[in-house]
């Protein structure tokens, strides 16, 4: 397997993993600069050249992905017998530099809703590198020609038709999912939030309403679906940034879209 097609692999499992590559060489070692191997969890694909190097750099590796290193790390190898090693002997005569970049898993986010909002909140989050969910039940507002705008997308965009109960599709969200609820239909949204209360995977959960919408969501959701205060209150709303007040959808997005990678950036968003 290639190296790209291993870091695939794993973004497609929602695993995380470490990019090693042969940075530099100077004087003899076994593999040339650009070499590179791809760790993750329980699995490595590709070699740097075997002996001391490859092992001490799949040690740290699986130390960065149990720690959640984020930066990368360059380490510097001497190849000769007055040097102790940790895997054993390595005495080509040259040295080696290794380059260990960290492979996240990237966030998820579903947005419920792709209408004039929604749609212009994906042309802006599919700009970011992120697995982008777009959820609807009007199989128009998921049209081939209409979606065209994100073509070009850097995430990985996936489009669910739920012509009957769009909330079935949170079950199948990746853990850690952070999910924005702006649908045509209040009671859509409705049932929405009281599934998503029930999907305890799920990352932050956003609402796009008025305050008189959301004070009518809360009481049904604590009389009708017997949640309690603290559960309610995983779902923020109104989403966005306070202090945008324009209406026009490519307004709101903007600001919708700020507030959640500022949340990402500070962490607040649980499951960022």
């Amino acid at each position: 397997m290639t190296w790209f097609a291993a870091v695939a692999r794993l973004r497609a499992r929602r695993e995380s993993g470490v990019l090693v590559t042969v940075a530099a060489v100077r004087g003899h070692a076994p593999r040339d600069a650009g070499a590179k191997l791809v760790v993750g969890g329980g699995e490595t694909w590709g070699s740097i050249g075997g002996g001391n190097v490859e092992a001490v750099a799949i040690d740290r590796a699986r130390e960065m992905i149990a720690a959640s290193v984020a930066e990368p790390e360059l380490i510097d190898f001497a190849l000769n017998d007055k040097v102790t090693n940790r895997h054993g002997v390595q005495c080509c005569g040259g040295t080696v530099s290794v380059l260990l970049e960290p492979l996240p898993v990237v966030r998820a986010v579903a947005i419920f809703g792709v209408g004039h909002v929604g749609l212009e909140l994906a042309r802006i989050l599919a700009r970011h590198d992120l697995d982008l969910h777009l959820v609807d039940s009007r199989a128009d507002t998921l049209a081939e020609e209409r979606l065209a705008v994100l073509a070009d997308a850097v995430a990985q965009v996936r489009v669910h038709h739920t012509p009957l109960l769009p909330e079935e599709v949170l079950e199948d969200l990746p853990p850690g999912t952070h999910v924005l609820i702006m649908t045509h239909d209040h009671a859509e949204d409705a049932a929405l939030c009281d599934a998503a209360l029930r999907t305890p995977h799920l990352g932050s959960v956003g609402l796009i309403g008025s305050a008189a919408k959301w004070a009518r969501f809360r009481r049904r959701l604590a009389t009708e679906g017997g949640h309690d205060e603290a559960a309610i209150d995983r779902i923020k709303t109104p989403i966005g940034l306070a202090d945008i007040s324009g209406k026009e959808p490519a307004t709101i997005a903007v600001s919708v879209a700020a507030d959640l990678l500022r949340a990402f950036e500070s962490g607040e968003a649980a499951g960022a």
